[in-house]
């Protein structure tokens, strides 16, 4: 059975290359322009993974699985930003964050944090 990844970015181009790059590895990916529009979604429930943007328009990635875990969810978080501040990172990593990847970030780079997140590890 494919795992299920959803990718929230309010940045279509990210958007568009992470859902083909997670596609060519074997996932089914669905996207989403906003942290809202994915909590909205059947995907909320079913993914196995959400691959996040930190700082989106509206609902930021890290209220976002703040959110998530606040209703019970449990699915990891794999975080990609082009603002890769510490202070950032470590909200991220205290709300429960698996990964924190800074853009532009490498294809392998992404595919060890998503596998690591499904695994149940941490790629760091």
């Amino acid at each position: 059975m494919l795992s299920m990844i959803s990718v929230v970015d309010d940045d279509e181009l990210v958007r568009e290359a992470t859902d083909n790059l997670l596609s060519s590895e074997g996932y089914l990916v669905h996207t989403f322009a906003s942290a809202e529009e994915f909590l909205q979604s059947p995907q909320v429930n079913d993914c196995a993974c959400v691959v996040a943007d930190v700082q989106m328009t509206g609902m930021s990635g890290v209220d976002l699985l703040i959110h998530m875990r606040a209703q019970g969810h449990s699915t990891p978080f794999v975080f990609i930003t082009a603002f890769p501040e510490d202070r950032v990172r470590d909200q991220a990593r205290k709300a429960g964050a698996i990964g924190f990847l800074a853009k532009p970030f490498t294809a392998p780079d992404l595919i060890k944090h998503v596998e690591a997140a499904i695994g149940g590890g941490d790629a760091g």
